[in-house]
């Protein structure tokens, strides 16, 4: 158990590393030794957890989907916008989300990983608009996986666009503006008015998350619910 235990700590110090290398220099500028360097390990070490480069940049794009995630809501619409403001908040702060962007939408990677973090972001926010539907909260127009499609692609035009103007300083102002233009196009009057899409609604929920974990490791337990597995990392160094 504790040799899983410090096998499980190597993996992911490794991925930290390599998502820092692939973000500065991109898949094709990244090299084993960079990361070997960067993660205070053995090359053996990186070859025991990943057999190539290629491997380890889809261990970067992965990882993001399997840390803590934003919290289970009954209005399923928040959520979906919770999901996109807390990427947006932790983007600028996260390597391995910023470099699992790169990965996906660089020209020089985009082709090995067939859309890299891309078809697991609007697989996701598809699901929580199918929920929503279920719910009442959509109006009859919306088609979930149309929207789900626009919605990431309208997103990942932002985040580039930020990165491009002013290095994402501006990219949870300009996605929150990007929500509150459209979810007037999605969500019934009723549930509208009560979705919070403010900039600083990433910052919230992060720190809702972290709270809710401290209590939890603290032996207190925690009364809000979580999912792992396909939600946006919010622990750790740091979509697509």
């Amino acid at each position: 158990m504790v040799r899983q235990e410090r096998a499980l700590r190597t993996r992911r110090l490794i991925l930290e590393a390599a998502a820092t290398v692939f973000d500065e220099f991109g898949y094709e500028g990244a090299t084993i030794g960079e990361v070997v360097s960067r993660a205070g390990v053995t090359r053996g070490a990186v070859y025991f957890h990943f057999a190539s480069k290629r491997e380890l940049a889809q261990g970067v794009v992965e990882e993001q989907f399997v840390q803590d995630g934003v919290p289970e809501r009954s209005c399923k619409l928040q959520e979906f916008v919770d999901t996109g403001m807390t990427v947006a908040h932790l983007m600028p702060r996260n390597p391995l989300l910023s470099a699992g962007a790169r990965l996906s939408l660089g020209q020089d990677a985009s082709d090995d990983f067939g859309g890299g973090a891309i078809p697991g972001w609007i697989g996701r926010m598809e699901a929580l608009l199918v929920a929503a539907g279920e719910r009442g909260e959509l109006l009859p127009h919306v088609v979930p996986a149309d929207t789900a499609w626009l919605v990431t692609a309208a997103w990942t035009g932002v985040q580039i666009q930020s990165q491009k103007l002013c290095g994402r300083a501006d990219l949870e102002r300009r996605v929150s503006g990007l929500f509150q233009h459209l979810m007037p196009s999605v969500a019934v009057p009723g549930v509208l008015g009560s979705l919070q899409m403010g900039p600083d609604r990433g910052a919230q929920v992060v720190a809702e998350v972290a709270a809710a974990r401290a209590a939890w490791e603290g032996g207190g337990g925690s009364s809000a619910k979580s999912r792992t597995g396909g939600e946006v990392v919010v622990n750790g160094a740091g979509a697509g």
